[in-house]
């Protein structure tokens, strides 16, 4: 791998694929696509292999002339939040920018000579009602808009894509969390009121969750763009299952011992995901990939991370 393009540079996901692919010998430069002004960009890493490209996501047409440059692999992670989940009509209306957004990204991929096009999904694709772990092959059957608009987008994309002489690599994601993840996520508010010590509220939390640190979510998608070969959908998760309610009393555990929980003082919301978790194996099997970080590990390091901070 020499020459890359990724959008949402500074997410999440995409500050943890950049510091993976800097890991590479090989690699001649990585274009980090940015929205203007963001405040966030002093989150990648100082390196010369480094070019920072400032872009609206409305703006993906003009990539092309921003690079000018021939590369292998375009990351696309850009996925602009809109301000509400009620899913009111203009709500939804918003939502549907990001189709085009996607086969922005896929047509700027191939005028800069790029044969392989990795896009970020959503676990959201599935809807309700599955049971076991989740694979590629799982039918989708999304009941919210974002559900139906990722699922839209990455289907799209792979035509698109085909028709432009690139392979397609759809990614969905679930459950990942780590440094520079959002604050209202269930990770990083129950760390934070723990370590106010707010109580916390939580539904019964019985449902079956898989939660991935965000490093591991990176070398995936490196991996993918390094080894992948033709048009896959992938599952990018633990791979294992485990009650919600474990996964909150390990972070009590580590944050504030024999701090209360108020397990079942929020009802669960209409129609809830009960089993929310990976099949991985094509992943694995594809391009080797094994996921590396244990929750207990990972959320001990963003304990210290926030203490030091």
């Amino acid at each position: 791998m020499k020459k890359i393009v990724v959008t949402g540079a500074t997410s999440m996901i995409g500050v943890a694929l950049i510091n993976a692919v800097l890991q590479d010998v090989s690699l001649q430069k990585i274009y980090a696509v940015i929205r203007p002004g963001t405040k966030k960009r002093s989150r990648i890493p100082d390196d010369p292999r480094i070019a920072i490209i400032p872009c609206g996501v409305e703006d993906y047409k003009n990539l092309p002339a921003l690079v000018s440059d021939s590369c292998e692999v375009f990351y696309h992670l850009a996925w602009p939040r809109t301000a509400t989940y009620e899913e009111g009509y203009e709500d939804i209306c918003l939502k549907c920018e990001n189709i085009q957004t996607v086969l922005e990204a896929v047509r700027a991929a191939a005028v800069l000579g790029c044969k392989k096009f990795v896009g970020a999904g959503s676990q959201s694709e599935y809807g309700v009602g599955h049971s076991g772990k989740l694979s590629p092959e799982t039918a989708c059957n999304p009941v919210r808009a974002d559900g139906v608009i990722h699922l839209a987008a990455g289907q799209l994309a792979r035509i698109l894509s085909s028709k432009l002489g690139l392979d397609c690599i759809w990614m969905r994601i679930f459950s990942v969390y780590g440094r520079y993840d959002r604050p209202n996520s269930l990770i990083s508010s129950t760390i934070a009121k723990l370590r106010r010590g707010e109580r916390c509220s939580f539904t019964p939390s019985g449902q079956i969750w898989d939660f991935l640190a965000a490093e591991d979510a990176g070398r995936a998608f490196f991996l993918v763009g390094e080894k992948g070969m033709g048009s896959h959908v992938y599952c990018v998760g633990k791979g294992e299952g485990r009650p919600l309610r474990e996964y909150i009393e390990v972070i009590r555990d580590i944050v504030s011992p024999g701090a209360k929980l108020g397990f079942g003082e929020i009802p669960y919301p209409k129609d809830p995901v009960m089993e929310l978790w990976a099949d991985i194996g094509a992943l694995q099997r594809d391009v080797g990939w094994q996921p590396a970080i244990e929750f207990e590990e990972g959320i001990r390091l963003l304990w210290e991370e926030a203490i030091e901070g």
